[in-house]
């Protein structure tokens, strides 16, 4: 069996909407990462503060960015998506 694609399937419409914040995540980590290793790291070596015995704009893009962006995930994943059933006849919840 063939399903045919239906634009006015609500699945459609949260698929795409889940994407979008998908892509919207993904800036926002690039953003930060790229603010804080060029921005904090754009310095002569010498120079370098340290935070946890890493250079700051390591632990800042690296460490601190993967728990915010973990953190930031699982909220989002929990407040804004939502169960979509595969089946045809499926409803969305």
């Amino acid at each position: 069996m063939v399903l045919e694609e239906n634009n006015t399937d609500q699945r459609y419409k949260i698929a795409n909407r889940e994407a979008l914040i998908g892509v919207g995540l993904v800036m926002f980590n690039f953003v930060w990462w790229f603010a804080f290793a060029y921005g904090l790291g754009g310095k002569n070596p010498s120079e370098y503060t340290y935070v946890l015995g890493l250079p700051a704009w390591f632990f800042y893009s690296c460490v601190l960015g993967f728990i915010v962006m973990a953190i930031l995930v699982t909220v989002v994943v929990k407040k804004w998506f939502v169960e979509v059933p595969f089946d045809e006849e499926g409803e969305v919840k």
